[in-house]
């Protein structure tokens, strides 16, 4: 049972929109690159745990905090005798360890996974401990999840789950037999209580309204190459149409997700989206999906 989903990070979706918008830089693209090849790892986790057929709770994406040192588990497993901490890896490709060390193949030395593994199963253990659940069984594992991955040398003892050793931990899990009680939704419920929303960890880029691009994304390849028809809006990259009214609304949520200090104005919607050479259109479509705060040229728009 999923009692904790798992949210599109914040951070990736203004990336995306800087990233159509504005020029990242070298890093600043590596840092998108993984964000995306992160997440699309944890939502390939996800499908597969949605086969198990065992008695489990599922939480997704916690951000705790003990003793003031913050920690980040990418998916928990409460079983019946064993809560499962599992950090998900999307790595593509062949890397070695080497005298506690990781590896790619060019000698190049990689960031070892395993750390923050170890930090957040002993920040959890203690935490688990001070709620009042001292004799729970925490197993701490780092799940490779693409099939291109292949660590040479590794030793027998690492908590590493490998892609082709999913099915044998999936039997594994699937032998308990035993039913969760009152006990295991009641420790699930405190941690998702705890669950900080927002992520100190991040990498987003300085920018401002007046550097980025104006106009209307495409809300199916992403390119800022729109043209007006009327009602609809027509990609002249992908050939996608569609109705002024969601566009203009997407491109709303999306200016309150990069500047949430600005407020929504017909004026500054109508810069926004650029497309839109109607300022009339804009006003009616704020006007009817938002409620209006003030009046004259100092109103603004609110969600309803």
């Amino acid at each position: 049972m999923i009692i904790k989903e798992r949210c599109r990070p914040v951070e990736l979706e203004i990336m995306k929109y800087l990233n159509v918008r504005g020029k990242l830089t070298e890093t600043e693209a590596k840092n998108y690159s993984v964000l995306i090849k992160g997440y699309e790892g944890e939502i390939k986790f996800d499908k597969w745990v949605e086969h198990l057929l065992c008695d489990c709770l599922i939480l997704n994406d916690l951000l705790l905090e003990y003793d003031h040192n913050v920690f980040q588990i990418d998916t928990l497993l409460i079983t019946y005798e064993t809560i499962y901490l599992i950090n998900v890896k999307n790595y593509e490709g062949d890397f070695y360890f080497e005298s506690g060390k990781w590896f790619t193949l060019y000698r190049s030395e990689i960031k070892d996974p395993l750390l923050q593994l170890k930090r957040s199963d002993y920040l959890l253990q203690q935490l688990i401990r001070s709620l009042g659940f001292p004799h729970y069984s925490i197993e701490a594992l780092l799940v490779f999840i693409n099939p291109h991955f292949h660590l040479y040398q590794s030793s027998m003892n690492l908590p590493i789950i490998f892609p082709s050793q999913l099915e044998r931990f999936k039997h594994k899990l699937e032998k308990q037999k035993a039913k969760l009680n009152n006990r295991h939704s009641k420790i699930a419920k405190l941690l998702i209580s705890l669950h900080k929303p927002k992520s100190i960890y991040t990498h987003i880029p300085d920018y401002d309204y007046d550097q980025l691009q104006k106009g209307i994304v495409c809300s199916s390849c992403h390119f800022l190459n729109l043209n007006l028809n009327i009602d609809k809006l027509i990609c002249k990259e992908c050939g996608a149409v569609e109705a002024v009214d969601l566009a203009v609304l997407r491109s709303v949520e999306e200016f309150k997700l990069l500047f949430p200090e600005m407020k929504v104005t017909t004026h500054i919607i109508h810069e926004w989206c650029a497309v839109i050479k109607s300022k009339k259109t804009i006003r009616r479509i704020l006007k009817t999906n938002f409620n209006p705060i003030g009046y004259g040229s100092s109103s603004y728009y609110v969600n309803k």
